[in-house]
């Protein structure tokens, strides 16, 4: 049993509640449920929902953990009707909440990490443009110890469960593999899954973002073209980019930044990495490198990322040389 192994029915739990929220809101999500941030990307109440009741629920169990979250209240503060939207939409999972509680809560994701120690990093919606569109998104929390993810649980609502079922959460424990479960229900342990063994240029599968500012596609088509892969890319939001590679439905994800300055945000990957390399995959950045989520909120020292089943890996960080 893995020492972090405490960890995970409590954060599938969190996961699993703040999924609900998520389902609520995008089965009935109008213009009056989003606004703008300052970057012009998009946040729900289902975003700031999700960050108030994780971050109260972690509070409540692991009082001296910080936490670095995506989100912050300033939105909130600026427009009452979206606040009391929030509110109401997190009293279904935390009846007794109220303003000044979910605004601490929210509030309680500014730290900064770091290289040493313990901390939790969430986005309480991954792939919100996808969120918004009725397609695929995640709720991704990770526990970070000494700059490595040590557990990670993703929450994927609209993707499938090999039973059928819609719904899936993914947890990875440091050394303990990924289960996969239903976003439905209690259990919180369940089959281990593994990434696909597939070798084979023709056969290989590549997933990518929907969003062209978020990689640049065309630097994958030629990453693609160097490895002899011809299928299409298959285009999905979010981190459930990570949990497809996991399941063995894919081969590779590359992130390639459109931006040679961007830095990715760790709430961004801590989860989704854990869960790959725990199913037997591999995940670095775009130089073959270790993501190191001991730098402060971002990967400072990353250049974008390259997830695969491992088998492939090699070959893959020498075919992004065509692009350096």
């Amino acid at each position: 049993m893995s020492v972090h192994d405490e960890f995970r029915a409590p954060l599938v739990t969190m996961v699993r509640s703040a999924g609900r929220i998520c389902r609520r809101v995008q089965s009935e999500l109008c213009a009056a449920d989003s606004v703008d941030k300052e970057d012009r990307s998009p946040v729900t109440v289902a975003d700031l929902a999700g960050q108030a009741l994780i971050s109260h629920l972690l509070a409540e169990a692991y009082p001296d953990l910080p936490l670095v979250g995506e989100e912050d209240s300033t939105p909130l503060r600026a427009d009452p009707a979206l606040l009391a939207s929030v509110i109401d939409r997190v009293r279904t999972e935390w009846p007794d909440a109220d303003e000044e509680a979910v605004l601490t809560a929210i509030d309680r994701g500014s730290a900064e990490g770091g290289a040493t120690g313990r901390y939790f990093t969430l986005d309480p919606i991954d792939g919100t443009k996808g969120f918004l569109r009725g397609d695929q998104y995640a709720v991704a929390l990770a526990l970070v110890e000494d700059g490595v993810p040590a557990v990670g649980v993703l929450g994927c609502p609209n993707l499938p469960h090999p039973s059928g079922e819609k719904g899936l959460v993914l947890v990875a424990v440091l050394g303990g593999g990924t289960m996969t479960l239903p976003l439905d229900g209690e259990a919180t342990e369940g089959p281990l899954c593994r990434v696909s063994d597939r070798t084979d240029s023709e056969a290989i599968r590549m997933c990518e973002s929907v969003e062209a500012a978020h990689t640049a596609q065309g630097d994958s088509a030629t990453v693609a073209g160097e490895l002899g892969i011809h299928a299409k890319p298959v285009r999905i939001d979010s981190q459930a980019k990570y949990a497809v590679l996991a399941l063995g439905d894919a081969e590779i994800y590359l992130r390639i930044p459109t931006n040679p300055r961007r830095r990715e945000k760790i709430w961004d990957h801590a989860a989704g990495s854990i869960v790959v390399t725990e199913a037997g995959g591999s995940v670095t950045d775009l130089d073959g490198k270790a993501l190191d989520f001991g730098q402060g909120r971002t990967l400072a020292v990353n250049r974008g990322i390259v997830a695969s089943n491992g088998h492939v890996h090699d070959r893959v960080v020498h075919a992004l040389r065509v692009i350096a």
